[in-house]
C-alpha cells in the first residue's frame, strides 16, 4: 500500500501521548519543535507533525510501530546537513543525533568500529586516532554530520578519492524495515537470504544491475544496486548505503577503518580558470593523491571580503586552484611526492606546503565551501539544487565549460569547487526561488541532460532527495527505475520511510523554502544593510550548514556556546534561525515578534556574535535577538532586567557617590540577594564592587591630556565599565600609551556605545545614545586622532553596531573607521613593547574575536615573549546574559567547559581577559583574578624600570 495521503487516524496530540507512554526519549508536537525541523540544508520546507528524539534502539522500534499503526510517514535525521532535502519529511521526524550517539566498540586489530547512527564523524575520528586509524570518507561537515547520515547519503568527502565512498567502508548494519523486522545486512550469499524475495530480485534484474548501476566511482544518484551482484560479493550493506532513509532505519553499523596518513603535504596549483584546472586532473591521478580538490578564486574572494586579506594564506596566481594532498612515510617523503606532482602538472604557478597551520587554513576555506558559496560573488543568495553533480574525471573540464555556459544562458551564477579528483562539482546557484521555481526547474532539467551526456550522475555525494529524484528518468531507463521501486518494496512495502525521495518522487519545485522578500522591514532598528534592508533575507542567510552544532573549541572557534552547553537544536544558531524564518514567513510560528517560540529559541542566545564570524554564512544572531526584543517591547512594558541591567551605565553613574553603601550591601548576603532579585538578576551572582572613585574622578582621569605633543594622536575612550568598575585598567592604559610616545587625550564624559541598551533591544534609546557619541568623538577623529577602546564589547559596538544602527550617516562610518583596540593601535606604530616572560592563559572576549579579530593581540604578546595559551569559546557571562535570572546554570556550564577547565589544567598560568564580564566570571565562579592586556603591559613596563 502506498501512503499517498499520509493523514494520521488520530489527532497528533493523541499519538504523542501514546509515544510518551513507551519512549525513554522525547516526543514533541509543539510549534517550536516543528519549526526547527521544517528544513535541513536544502531548498525545501516540509513541516513535520511530530519530532521524536529516541534514546535507544527500542525507542526507534516503538516509534516506527506507532507510526505504522497510524499510517504516519517517518523520516530519520542525523545532523540535518542534507543539501538535497532528504532529512525532512511530513509525519514523524526521528532525530538520532541527540542521544543515539555512542561509539560501541573499536577493534584496532581488525581495524573496525561499531557505532550508533547518531555518532558524529569527528567523534569517531578522535576515538580512532590513538590507534593510528580513521574512517576514510570525510565530508566537510565532519564536526556535525552523523555516521547514519553518511550512510544514508553514501557520503564521500575529499578523501573519497583514496578511501572510497561510505558504501566501500561499511562492513555490516543492523537495519529496521518498514514491517518492523530487524535485518542484519552484510555481504555474501547469505546476505541475500536475510530479506525474503531479495535473491529472486537480484536474479531477475541481473542485466540492468550490471549495465546501469556503478558505471563510475561517483555515481551516487539512485540506489547503488550494483553491490548486490555476485561479482560484487552480494553486499547488501553497501546496497542499502545511499538509500537516503527510504528503505529502512539504521540502528547500528560496523565500519571499516583505515590507517591515518603520517604527515601529508599539500600542493596548491594555480590555473587560468576552473575548467583548465579540471583538464589537468587525469594527468595528476597517477600520483595517487589522497585528495584532489578544486577551489574557485571567486570563493576565496568571498572569504577575503568577509574576514579581511589576512584570512587567506598566500596562493599561487590563478583564477582557480587544485589542492592536491600527498602522503608519505615521512613529512619529507610527502613533500617530495607533492613536488613531483607539481612538476608533472600544467599549472601556471604552484606552491607546496608541508603539514601545518598554512595548509590547515586552506583546508578550512575548502571545508567552509557550502556556507561561503551561499552568496554569489555579487552578494546574492545562492541555493543548493545542483549541488554535487559528478562526471568521470576525464570529462570534467568539458562538463564545467558546459555548466558555465548553461548558467550564463539562464542568467544565473554560482561559485564552483569540489572533489575534482573524483569528477564531483559543488556549486550553489542564485535561483530566484520566489518566482515559483520556473527558472530553477528549467535549469535543473537542462543541467541533468548535460551531466548525463558526459556520462555522469545527478548526485556525486549528497543523494537525490527532493532536489533531484524527479530527474532520475534522465539518467536511468524505465527498467532501472522499476528495479529501484521493487527494491524499496522489499524493505518498505507501505512507503512508510521518507516518501517522495528516490522512488515515486515529489516534484523538484514542490515545498520550496521561499523567503518572502521584503516581508517585514525594521526601519527603526537595524538596517540589515548587507541584505537590502530586508530582515527576512538576512535571516535566510542561514542555509542549514550546521557549523553552529559543532564544538569548535578544539579548532579555535567560539560558536555556539549555548548549544555546546545544552545540545538542544533550539539553542543552536541554526535552530534559532529556523524559528525566526518560520515567524517571518508566516509558517508554524504565527504570533509575530511576540511569539513564545521565538523568545524561547532566543532566550539562551548569549549575543556573543561568534556566529557572525564562525558561521560561513555570516549570520549574526545577536543582531536578530536585539531586533526581536526591540520589535516585541516597543511601546510596551519590558522585563525588569531591561530597566536595570539594560541601563546599567546610568545606574553606575548614580551609584558612584554612594559607593561605600553599595559595597556594604553587596557584602550582606540577604540584602544582596534581595537587591539582585529586584534587578531581575540571579541571586547567586556577586554584586559589583564599586571603586573608591570612578576613573574620571581620579588624578589621572581629571587630567584630560597626557604624553608628549607631536606623538601619535590618541583619543582614549574610557567606556562606562572601565570608568565606573575598573578604573585601574584606564589608568594603566594611559601609562602604556604615554610610554609608547603618544599624545593622549581622554574622551569627555557622555561617549557611550549603548551596548546594554542594544543587547536588551532598546534600540530607539541606543540610537540616540550613539548619535550623541558620534557628536562627541567626530571632532577628534577629524583632527586625526585614533579612538582607542578598552572594553572589547564596547569597542566592537562602535566598529559594527554603530554603522548598522546609524546606517546612511557618513559621520558614523567615519567614527567607526577610527576606532581600534589597544593592540591594533600599538601594532600600527613604531614601538617595541617591554619584555615579559609571563605564562598567560588568555580569554579573548567574544565580541573582540568576532568583530575585530584577535591576531594583533596575539602578535603583541608574542613580541613581549609571553607564553600564551588561549581559551577558545565564550566565558559564559556575556554581559547581562549570565546575570539574568534563569541563565546562571547555562552560564556556569559554559565557563566550566571552557576557561575554568583551562585554568584548572594550567594552574601556574596567570589569566588575561580584556572583557569586564570575563574577569567577573572567573572571579565569581572560581575566585580567580585576571588582568587586562594594558595591565600586563604596564606591569612589564614597571618591571623593566625597576631592573634599570
Amino acid at each position: 500500500m502506498t501512503l499517498s495521503t499520509p493523514i494520521p487516524l488520530q489527532p497528533t496530540h493523541a499519538i504523542v501521548a501514546e509515544l510518551r507512554t513507551v519512549l525513554e526519549g522525547t516526543a514533541d508536537d509543539s510549534s517550536l519543535a516543528r519549526a526547527q525541523y521544517t528544513t535541513d540544508a536544502s531548498n525545501f520546507r516540509v513541516v513535520p507533525e511530530i519530532v521524536v528524539l529516541p534514546k535507544t534502539r527500542r525507542d526507534v522500534e516503538e516509534a516506527v510501530a506507532i507510526a505504522r499503526k497510524h499510517r504516519m510517514p517517518v523520516t530519520v535525521r542525523g545532523g540535518g546537513t542534507s543539501c538535497a532535502g532528504n532529512a525532512i519529511g511530513p509525519g514523524m521526524v526521528l532525530d538520532v543525533s541527540r542521544y543515539m550517539n555512542r561509539i560501541l566498540a573499536i577493534d584496532p586489530e581488525a581495524a573496525t568500529a561499531v557505532v550508533e547512527p547518531g555518532v558524529l564523524l569527528s567523534d569517531l575520528q578522535d576515538a580512532a586516532a590513538p590507534f593510528g586509524l580513521r574512517f576514510g570518507p570525510d565530508p566537510s561537515t565532519a564536526t556535525r554530520c552523523t555516521i547514519g547520515g553518511m550512510i544514508g547519503n553514501n557520503a564521500c568527502g575529499p578523501h573519497g578519492l583514496s578511501y572510497g565512498r561510505t558504501a566501500d567502508n561499511v562492513v555490516s548494519m543492523t537495519w529496521l524495515t518498514g514491517s518492523g523486522d530487524i535485518v542484519t545486512a552484510g555481504s555474501g550469499t547469505d546476505a541475500l537470504e536475510a530479506v525474503p524475495g531479495l535473491a529472486a530480485f537480484v536474479a531477475e534484474n541481473m542485466a540492468v544491475l550490471r549495465t546501469e548501476f556503478g558505471r563510475f566511482g561517483r555515481q551516487i544518484s539512485g540506489y547503488s544496486l550494483e553491490h548486490l551482484l555476485p561479482e560484487k560479493g552480494h553486499n547488501l550493506a553497501a546496497a542499502l548505503t545511499g538509500t537516503e532513509g527510504s528503505c529502512g532505519i539504521l540502528l547500528e553499523a560496523e565500519l571499516r577503518l583505515v590507517p591515518k596518513a603520517a604527515a601529508p603535504a599539500l600542493a596548491v596549483l594555480g590555473y587560468t580558470d576552473m575548467a583548465t584546472a579540471a583538464d589537468d586532473v587525469p594527468a595528476l591521478l597517477p600520483f595517487r593523491p589522497l585528495a584532489l580538490e578544486g577551489l574557485d578564486a571567486k570563493l576565496v574572494d568571498v572569504v577575503r571580503r568577509a574576514h579581511g586579506p589576512a584570512s587567506v594564506p598566500a596562493l599561487p596566481a590563478g583564477g582557480g586552484w587544485l589542492m592536491a594532498e600527498l602522503g608519505g612515510a615521512t613529512a619529507e617523503e610527502a613533500v617530495e611526492s607533492a613536488e613531483n606532482l607539481v612538476a608533472a602538472s600544467k599549472a601556471d604557478a604552484a606552491t607546496v606546503l608541508p603539514a601545518g597551520p598554512e595548509a590547515t587554513r586552506l583546508w578550512q576555506i575548502r571545508a567552509d565551501g557550502a556556507g561561503l558559496a551561499g552568496r554569489t560573488a555579487s552578494g546574492e543568495q545562492a541555493w543548493p539544487g545542483w549541488e554535487d553533480s559528478a562526471v568521470p574525471p576525464e570529462r570534467l573540464g568539458s562538463y564545467l565549460r558546459g555548466l558555465e555556459r548553461l548558467m550564463g544562458e539562464e542568467g544565473l551564477s554560482g561559485l564552483a569547487y569540489g572533489h575534482f579528483g573524483d569528477g564531483c562539482v559543488h556549486v550553489r546557484i542564485d535561483f530566484p526561488l520566489d518566482a515559483n521555481g520556473v527558472v530553477m526547474r528549467r535549469f535543473l532539467e537542462r543541467a541533468a541532460a548535460l551531466a548525463v551526456g558526459h556520462g555522469g550522475s545527478l548526485s556525486g555525494e549528497h543523494g537525490d532527495g527532493r532536489a533531484r529524484s524527479e530527474l532520475l528518468p534522465t539518467m536511468y531507463s524505465p527498467a532501472a527505475l522499476r528495479a529501484m521501486s521493487d527494491f524499496k518494496a522489499l524493505f518498505d512495502s507501505e512507503d512508510l520511510f521518507n516518501p517522495g525521495v528516490v522512488v515515486r518522487p515529489s516534484p523538484l519545485d514542490a515545498d520550496l523554502r521561499r523567503p518572502q522578500a521584503l516581508s517585514l522591514r525594521a526601519s527603526d532598528g537595524f538596517a540589515f544593510a548587507h541584505d537590502d534592508g530586508d530582515i527576512t533575507k538576512a535571516v535566510h542567510r542561514c542555509v542549514g550548514v550546521g557549523k553552529c552544532r559543532a564544538d569548535l573549541r578544539s579548532q579555535g572557534g567560539f560558536m555556539c556556546p549555548s548549544y555546546i552547553a545544552t545540545r538542544e537544536e533550539k539553542d543552536s544558531t541554526r535552530g534559532r534561525a529556523r524559528v525566526l524564518q518560520e515567524m517571518l514567513n508566516g509558517g508554524v510560528v504565527t504570533l509575530g515578534w511576540s511569539s513564545p517560540e521565538v523568545h524561547d529559541a532566543l532566550d539562551l542566545c548569549l549575543s556573543c556574535k561568534a556566529c557572525a564570524s564562525d558561521c560561513p554564512t555570516g549570520i549574526d544572531m545577536a543582531m536578530f535577538k536585539s531586533e526581536t526584543l526591540h520589535q516585541t517591547y516597543r511601546g510596551r512594558l519590558r522585563p525588569l532586567s531591561h530597566y536595570t541591567l539594560g541601563r546599567l551605565p546610568q545606574w553606575l553613574r548614580l551609584s558612584a557617590p554612594v559607593a561605600p553603601l553599595v559595597n556594604l550591601a553587596g557584602r550582606l548576603p540577604l540584602l544582596r540577594e534581595t537587591i539582585m532579585a529586584l534587578m531581575g538578576a540571579d541571586s547567586r551572582r556577586s554584586f559589583p564592587q564599586l571603586p573608591r572613585a570612578p576613573f574620571r574622578k581620579t588624578k589621572v582621569g581629571r587630567n584630560r591630556s597626557h604624553g608628549r605633543k607631536g606623538g601619535h594622536k590618541v583619543l582614549l575612550w574610557v567606556d562606562s565599565f572601565s570608568d565606573a568598575l575598573a578604573p585601574e585598567v584606564a589608568r594603566d592604559a594611559v601609562e602604556v600609551l604615554v610610554a609608547a610616545g603618544c599624545d593622549v587625550e581622554i574622551a569627555g564624559p557622555g561617549a557611550c556605545c549603548g551596548l546594554t541598551l542594544i543587547s536588551t533591544g532598546q534600540l530607539t534609546a541606543a540610537k540616540a545614545k550613539l548619535r550623541a557619541t558620534v557628536d562627541l568623538l567626530l571632532p577628534h577623529t577629524k583632527a586625526g586622532r585614533t579612538v582607542v577602546g578598552l572594553e572589547p564589547s564596547c569597542t566592537a559596538t562602535l566598529r559594527s553596531d554603530l554603522v548598522e544602527l546609524l546606517a546612511g550617516d557618513p559621520r558614523a562610518a567615519q567614527v567607526s573607521a577610527a576606532v581600534k583596540t589597544v593592540a591594533e593601535f600599538l601594532a600600527g606604530i613604531d614601538w617595541t613593547p617591554p619584555p615579559a616572560a609571563e605564562r598567560l592563559l588568555v580569554q579573548p572576549h567574544c565580541h573582540h574575536y568576532a568583530v575585530m579579530g584577535y591576531a594583533a593581540d596575539e602578535a603583541l604578546l608574542a613580541a613581549m615573549g609571553c607564553d600564551v595559551e588561549t581559551s577558545a569559546g565564550c566565558c559564559g557571562l556575556a554581559g547581562n546574559f549570565g546575570m539574568e535570572k534563569g541563565h546562571y546554570d547555562v552560564s556556569e556550564n559554559i565557563a566550566r567547559r571552557g576557561i575554568l577547565a583551562k585554568a584548572e589544567s594550567l594552574p601556574d598560568y596567570g589569566i588575561m581577559a580584556d572583557g569586564f564580564s570575563c574577569r567577573t566570571q572567573v572571579r565569581d565562579l572560581a575566585g580567580l583574578e585576571s588582568r587586562h592586556l594594558v595591565q600586563v603591559i604596564a606591569d612589564a613596563l614597571r618591571a623593566t624600570r625597576i631592573q634599570v
